[in-house]
């Protein structure tokens, strides 16, 4: 019988491509934003910024880092067609929003105020090296909902954070690390804990940062962003906490 010569059939492996698990892992469980093409921006159109620094960069939480930060973000707020409207500072990054009359005006306007902020860190913790933990998150704002959640979240992101480190709301009070002082939405204006002087930041102009977001009711002082649920404070045992009570900055 004559034999019959079969090919073998030899399983094929790639390398690489859209699989789970391909390509590099990321550095960080929170890994910077790198260099990707910006979405369109409309001038009518505001937009959500964070800037983060890197590990071992002192809280920015200090009261003297906040008050040279305001001094450099007031001579930096408008420029041509780049504004900040509002802001608010955390212990590790940054939250802007803004408004720009293109792609280019907001990469000219953002690199300004990094460099500002940047140097206000060196001067103020004699800090050496660099700051800026990769490049800027940007999220353009294109609804009044939008607007009105982003605002909620920039001058309330203390809450938040307070409320995910302690489990309990924290008190009702203005951040003095925030534009909150400035900002002339507050459903019933938040003790301020001390004077703020003169405005830090620069008016806003679009119609949804004016008056659009408005139509979805004001930002209430009590509200914790991200939980869609305004709660009252309630007593905390822990000394800790007591302590960060009397002043959230230090």
């Amino acid at each position: 019988m004559r034999r019959v010569d079969r090919q073998l059939v030899m399983e094929f492996r790639s390398h690489g491509g859209r699989r789970c698990g391909a390509g590099r892992k990321p550095a960080s469980s929170r890994p910077p934003v790198h260099h990707v093409r910006r979405p369109t921006l409309s001038p009518r159109c505001p937009s959500h910024v964070t800037l983060r620094v890197r590990t071992g960069v002192p809280c920015l939480r200090n009261r003297r880092f906040i008050g040279e930060f305001r001094v450099s973000l007031r001579e930096a707020c408008e420029r041509s067609e780049f504004r900040v409207c509002h802001y608010s500072i955390q212990r590790d990054h940054l939250h802007m929003i803004v408004e720009a009359g293109g792609k280019e005006m907001l990469a000219r306007g953002m690199k300004a105020v990094a460099a500002r902020l940047a140097r206000s860190v060196n001067r103020v913790f004699r800090h050496k090296g660099p700051v800026l933990f990769g490049r800027y998150h940007l999220r353009v704002l294109r609804t009044p909902r939008e607007v009105r959640n982003a605002l909620a979240y920039v001058l309330l992101n203390v809450r938040k954070h307070w409320q995910q480190r302690y489990g309990a709301p924290p008190p009702v009070r203005l951040d003095i690390a925030s534009s909150g002082a400035w900002f002339d939405g507050w459903k019933r204006p938040p003790p301020s804990p001390e004077k703020t002087g003169l405005r830090a930041v620069a008016r806003p102009r679009t119609w949804l940062l004016v008056k659009g977001w408005r139509q979805h009711g004001l930002v209430d002082p009590q509200e914790i962003p991200g939980s869609n649920v305004i709660v009252e404070r309630r007593s905390l045992s822990s000394e800790r906490v007591r302590r960060d009570q009397r002043g959230w900055c230090r």
